[in-house]
């Protein structure tokens, strides 16, 4: 991998899982976001953007789009485990 794709990569990771327009701020849009809604609403807005960057892939920003789908899967796969944790304990 050259210097430049290494630096792309590094550029695309960041808008990915820490996007600068999401930042600003001492918290993050997405804990806000988790904050005001309830667990189910929350579950159904992961669901959504989800689906959302998976459906547009091909007509936007292809493989960014399907890593950001990835990144709301995997946001939501820790908030029903987290959930689960709470429950069991």
């Amino acid at each position: 991998m050259t210097s430049m794709e290494e630096a792309n990569n590094l550029i695309e990771e960041d808008a990915v899982n820490h996007p600068s327009h999401y930042n600003n701020g001492k918290i993050e849009c997405i804990e806000a976001i988790e904050a005001m809604l309830t667990h189910e609403e929350f579950v159904g807005y992961l669901r959504g953007n989800s689906l959302k960057y998976r459906w547009r892939f091909r007509y936007k920003n292809g493989i960014q789009d399907l890593d950001k789908a990835t990144w709301y899967e995997s946001k939501l796969k820790k908030v029903l485990l987290n959930k689960e944790e709470n429950e069991t304990s």
